[in-house]
């Protein structure tokens, strides 16, 4: 799996090396470039990992947003589950566990805060990057360097690496300690445009957990964990539509298995979106 992981982060920078360099501009007014977006997104999920059981099935509310602020970057989304109160839910009931989810990714552009431009090759920015992960009994907080680069096709796909420090996790061993490592990568990809202007998009992410201390627990805990989303999307200015697949393989750092067998924790999650964009 780490061979698999490396030659894959290896493969999407090597890619990037003969594209062309779009140098972030912070010349005047830094705030010129100022974006912001909000969307809510109903979301079906079948055989979301992990679970335990025989699947992971749920229909929730996503509130997603991001945007640009001067010297800082923005993504994040909060996940509400069970919104129809549905028996069919495997997040239904009091005792389902987890009700909320939330992830904030901001971003400080170095190259704002100093003035200089670093861009150099393929890579067109350079930031301080972040990642914080919250629900009802978990906390999870990252801090790295982070990269917008220009890939071939793709355009500009972000890129960061992250150390991450385990502040509430379940597992009692790591909790308040830095333990292992997380490559992420994310891309928006337009590539069929209709006469009205709506468009086909080929979106995702790729989120890679390694070099994580199982403390000797490695009949539960695995030293990595992948999850990567990949989506095929109709864009309009007010809505959007989607399917996405995504692959599982010890998400979260917990082996497939794990518990006395009660997780299942790899293979393949299908998600049904429709988006209402404000």
């Amino acid at each position: 799996m780490a061979k698999f992981a490396q030659t894959l982060i290896a493969a999407s920078v090597l890619a990037a090396v003969s594209a062309p360099v779009f140098a972030a501009d912070y010349s005047g007014d830094i705030h010129k470039n100022d974006y912001k977006w909000l969307q809510f997104n109903v979301m079906h999920a079948i055989d979301q990992r992990p679970y335990s059981g025989n699947d992971y099935n749920d229909t929730y509310l996503e509130m997603e947003f991001g945007g640009r602020s001067g010297l800082f970057d923005l993504y994040g989304y909060v996940d509400v589950f069970d919104i129809f109160d549905s028996k069919h839910s495997n997040k239904h009931g009091t005792g389902s566990g987890n009700n909320i989810f939330m992830k904030f990714a901001p971003r400080l552009s170095l190259d704002a805060l100093t003035g200089k431009d670093l861009s150099f090759g393929p890579v067109q920015e350079v930031y301080i990057a972040t990642l914080n992960s919250v629900d009802d009994t978990m906390m999870e907080n990252m801090i790295g360097l982070g990269t917008d680069v220009q890939v071939p096709w793709f355009g500009k796909v972000g890129m960061n690496l992250y150390a991450r420090h385990a502040t509430e996790s379940g597992f009692a061993k790591e909790e308040g300690k830095w333990n292992g490592y997380q490559f992420s990568m994310n891309w928006f990809k337009p590539f069929y445009t209709f006469a009205n202007g709506s468009f086909i998009s080929y979106q995702g992410y790729l989120d890679y957990l390694f070099d994580r201390d199982t403390y000797g627990n490695t009949a539960d805990y695995s030293s990595h964990g992948l999850g990567t989303f990949h989506g095929i999307y109709w864009h309009s200015d007010r809505y959007a539509v989607g399917y996405g697949l995504k692959y599982f393989n010890e998400i979260y750092g917990i082996n497939n298995g794990a518990f006395g067998g009660l997780l299942n924790n790899t293979g393949f999650g299908h998600y049904f979106s429709v988006t209402y964009k404000f």
